[in-house]
């Protein structure tokens, strides 16, 4: 099994999200789950890596030509695919994926997760998609999602899709033992 984790190719103010990306990733490789991320050496994005990598777990990276520089593409992990465009990473992250976990980061991340969980909305996957809510990180976007909810534009058997937790052995655990819902997609199979 490999989790996709999207998180901040920055490290952020509070050495809390440090530590959970760094303990999250640990747990991945203690439990024989591979990481797939963005590639980079940066930020949080490095963090996790490092972690899987000192916990000899498998770390597969997939980084666009135009970030290199600028993410510094991680040498040292298991795989390291570098692709055209933004569109190709995702694409790539996805289907080398059983799973995605979002952890603390910027515009980015909350549009990788967003697309993810769009994705199974639509029916284009059945793949768990997760917020991992560190130190309250999340609690406004929650908070969003839900009035979201209540103002009629998500149905509450979507809001359901997105698993929300606090602690990362839950979330891994929750992660590994998804069981996709019956829910009725926005398009059917024979549009997929």
């Amino acid at each position: 099994m490999r989790i996709c984790v999207y998180l901040g190719s920055s490290a952020g103010v509070n050495p809390l999200y440090r530590e959970a990306a760094n303990e999250f990733g640990t747990l991945l490789a203690k439990r024989g789950i591979g990481l797939v991320y963005g590639g980079g050496m940066v930020g949080l994005m490095g963090v996790v890596a490092d972690a899987v990598c000192a916990a000899g777990g498998e770390v597969i990276g997939v980084i666009p030509e135009a970030l290199r520089a600028r993410e510094h593409d991680h040498q040292g992990i298991t795989e390291l695919h570098v692709v055209k465009t933004m569109h190709q990473r995702k694409a790539m992250m996805a289907n080398l994926s059983d799973g995605f976990v979002t952890l603390p980061g910027g515009i980015g991340t909350f549009e990788e997760m967003f697309e993810a969980w769009c994705w199974s909305q639509l029916g284009y996957h059945n793949k768990p998609v997760g917020l991992l809510d560190v130190n309250g990180f999340y609690s406004g976007l929650r908070q969003f999602i839900d009035n979201v909810v209540e103002e009629g534009f998500l149905q509450p058997r979507h809001r359901s899709m997105l698993i929300v937790e606090k602690d990362p052995d839950t979330m891994i655990d929750r992660i590994v033992n998804f069981v996709p819902p019956e829910n009725e997609h926005w398009l059917g199979a024979q549009d997929v």
